[in-house]
């Protein structure tokens, strides 16, 4: 599933490389986004406010593009992610709308640091976001679309 032989050589990691230089997120699910996150602002964590605070902004730059311009190394809901930390772990998750989290099969919410830091952008991408556990840099070793879950309906 995923690239095989990757080298996680940490001196590569530099803050915000961005392959397409900016968030692309289909129109359908940019509409359910911008819907839930307007609601989430009861988050009473610090640290998940911040991370969809910043998703957010994020968001106003973002390329806003129809279902079949959805390049397929672009991380949008359902796709199933492996990531790679400077500090040295490494995670597969995938990223879920928020009642369908499920911790023990790593389905990651939006709603959480790591869905808000990673949802819009693409594999090789590298990613400086505040944690719970401080900042961290992270880079998108892979991203495959779950072409077997539903889509996101509006």
């Amino acid at each position: 599933m995923y690239k095989e032989g990757y080298s996680h050589n940490v001196e590569h990691f530099y803050t915000n490389e961005m392959k397409y230089g900016s968030l692309i997120i289909d129109k359908k699910e940019y509409v359910y986004l911008k819907r839930i996150l307007n609601i989430s602002g009861y988050a009473e964590d610090f640290q998940t406010k911040k991370s969809l605070q910043r998703l957010i902004d994020e968001l106003k730059n973002a390329q806003i593009v129809d279902e079949i311009e959805m390049p397929t190394d672009v991380i949008r809901f359902n796709s199933r992610i492996m990531v790679y930390s400077e500090s040295g772990w490494e995670k597969s998750i995938q990223l879920v709308i928020p009642q369908d989290k499920d911790v023990k099969q790593d389905k990651v919410s939006i709603l959480t640091p790591m869905g808000a830091a990673l949802f819009g952008y693409s594999e090789g991408d590298t990613i400086e976001w505040d944690f719970p556990s401080g900042k961290q840099v992270i880079k998108i070793i892979a991203v495959v679309q779950d072409e077997l879950q539903k889509k996101v309906e509006v």
